[in-house]
């Protein structure tokens, strides 16, 4: 039988985890190493992600610092950050970057919220169709006579609980990175 509980949890925690570091890219009103992971930088004919070329650390709650590795790309990394729709403006300082994090206006927090909001949307989503996915490999096992027409329903009724409570939890991660983005 080609269903199983514990590959269904595994793809909706993936679900969570990718939701987690799509949250981590949000800016809030401080400094987090996690805030340019999203970013690609065009280097060496190709695109690789920031943290390939350089290293990104805090310097205090307001200033970022990255330290490109390779004088010959620092111009493609400001360019990067400058175009990410982060709203941040880097200050080139030889082979680094200060990049000063602004505080947040309001106009920009309810942006944000939309767009955590949006990635949310994505989670669920991606949660159903493991659900989807779980729910068609137990009628296919129902259909070639591997489980009974009972336990078939009480796997299914498994499956809509699982689902369930992961939704439960991209709604909280949800709240809480909306209350993390509002807060003054």
């Amino acid at each position: 039988m080609s269903y199983s509980k514990q590959d269904i949890e595994r793809r909706m925690e993936g679900a969570l985890a990718s939701l987690a570091s799509e949250f981590a890219g949000l800016r809030t009103g401080r400094a987090s190493v996690n805030l340019l992971d999203s970013i690609q930088v065009s280097a060496y004919g190709g695109v690789s992600p920031l943290s390939q070329v350089a290293s990104v650390t805090v310097s205090d709650t307001r200033m970022l610092s990255v330290n490109v590795w390779d004088k010959a790309v620092v111009g493609a990394v400001d360019r990067a950050i400058r175009e990410s729709g982060l709203g941040l403006n880097p200050v080139m300082d030889g082979q680094n970057l200060r990049i000063p994090i602004p505080p947040l206006n309001e106009e920009r927090r309810v942006e944000l919220t939309k767009i955590a909001g949006k990635y949310a949307e994505a989670a669920r989503v991606a949660v159903r169709n493991v659900r989807r996915d779980g729910m068609d490999a137990l009628k296919k096992a129902e259909k070639d006579g591997e489980i009974s027409e009972d336990r078939h329903r009480a796997l299914a009724d498994e499956v809509q609980k699982l689902t369930d409570a992961f939704v439960k939890r991209v709604d909280e991660a949800l709240k809480s990175k909306e209350a993390e983005i509002m807060q003054v």
